[in-house]
């Protein structure tokens, strides 16, 4: 909360989703006394899965009530749909794993609802994330003249979580130097067990309620049940090493290199063990598989490619330095050096980058995002391609 210690009388937007995170968030506000304004944000929810929005937004709602702040709902739908859910399913029609959470940041949260809350004349948005921001007072001439094009006269760090098991920088590197200089973290310096105890004491109607889960804003859905709405299932053939058939699976799109279900053996013997994905043709419409992990392809690769990458400082990081990285979720993190890759180089459009690390890394899968660290500071990401 040290960004905080000179705001008084801030209008503050918090976007609130009917958890147990946000809701500590509007109270902590509350508490150190700003203007603090709840915002349910509603998404596109597909008909043929079980409704939930109405009863977060009353979890929201009740909070708002009870600590007696001003409670908005604001429709990003549209937004939702185009820019998560669209994106999703064409990832997986090209054969990637997409990370949905990461765009719904990027198009909804620091999206739609910043660009509204601003244009209400929020001063801040706030959000649960557990990641922190902070700002130095000076700032070296090359990134004073980027930031100026903000009217920034600082710069903003994006800062991991002081509780390391819920750290959600992994899903933000898509933040921007203007959106930082406008954003709250309010339980980013909290652990969760004091979340809960905090909500808990304060009476709020969320402190049990359990942590969302599977996709953003949406919940815990089975992905190839979800897809096969919006993705014809293609029966397709299973391939061993040798290129012959020994089994089918529904559609390759569906599946991901390094996965163990989601298709059927039928040529079996007494003594078989797991089969992997080792490669699949979305073309072809066939996966190849072993029993011998090892032959995973990622599995044992150091090199990971990026496009699309942010750099959340709005430069790139000084390139003679070795960062760390994580290639997915709560990875630990690993030592690596990053290159701009040739096509960057001669384009000069900075967004394409290449992670060389250290220790080989298992199963870096493309769509899925990278994101690079300098100690604790989240210096930004790319997609892997």
């Amino acid at each position: 909360m040290e960004m905080l210690s000179n705001l008084k009388s801030k209008k503050i937007y918090v976007g609130m989703s009917g958890g147990v995170d946000s809701s500590v968030s509007a109270l902590l506000l509350k508490q150190a006394g700003y203007d603090v304004t709840g915002v349910f944000i509603k998404v596109w929810q597909p008909e043929f899965f079980e409704c939930t929005w109405r009863a977060d937004r009353l979890d929201a709602m009740r909070v708002c009530a009870k600590l007696n702040i001003p409670f908005l709902t604001l429709n990003l739908e549209a937004e939702y749909k185009k820019e998560v859910v669209d994106y999703m399913i064409e990832e997986y029609k090209r054969g990637r794993t997409p990370n949905p959470d990461v765009m719904c940041n990027k198009y909804v949260k620091f999206g739609g609802f910043f660009d509204w809350a601003m244009k209400q004349g929020a001063d801040f948005v706030a959000t649960g994330h557990y990641s922190r921001v902070e700002s130095q007072k000076s700032i070296k001439s090359k990134d004073n003249s980027k930031n100026r094009l903000y009217g920034l006269d600082r710069l903003y760090r994006l800062l991991a979580g002081r509780d390391g098991n819920k750290d959600q920088t992994y899903f933000l590197w898509t933040i921007t130097q203007k959106q930082l200089s406008k954003t709250l973290f309010p339980v980013g310096d909290i652990e969760k067990p004091q979340v809960r105890k905090l909500a808990e004491k304060y009476g709020l109607s969320t402190a049990i309620k359990k942590d969302s889960q599977g996709l953003c804003f949406i919940g815990k859905i089975d992905i190839k049940d979800f897809l096969k709405n919006y993705i014809e299932e293609k029966k397709g053939k299973v391939l061993n090493e040798k290129g012959e058939i020994i089994g089918e699976h529904d559609g390759a799109f569906y599946l991901t290199v390094g996965q163990r279900h989601g298709f059927k053996i039928t040529e079996k013997t007494p003594n078989d063990s797991p089969y992997y994905i080792i490669g699949k043709n979305i073309k072809e419409n066939t996966i190849t598989v072993s029993q011998d992990f090892k032959n995973v392809p990622e599995n044992e690769s150091k090199i990971a490619k990026l496009e699309k990458v942010n750099w959340t400082l709005g430069e790139i990081p000084d390139l003679s330095k070795k960062y760390v990285a994580r290639i997915r979720y709560r990875q630990p993190l690993e030592e690596c050096i990053l290159v701009k890759s040739q096509k960057s180089i001669k384009s000069k459009e900075n967004t394409e980058f290449e992670l060389y690390f250290t220790k080989p890394q298992k199963a870096i899968t493309s769509g899925q995002s990278a994101v690079i660290y300098d100690g604790e500071v989240c210096l930004g990401g790319g997609i892997i391609c």
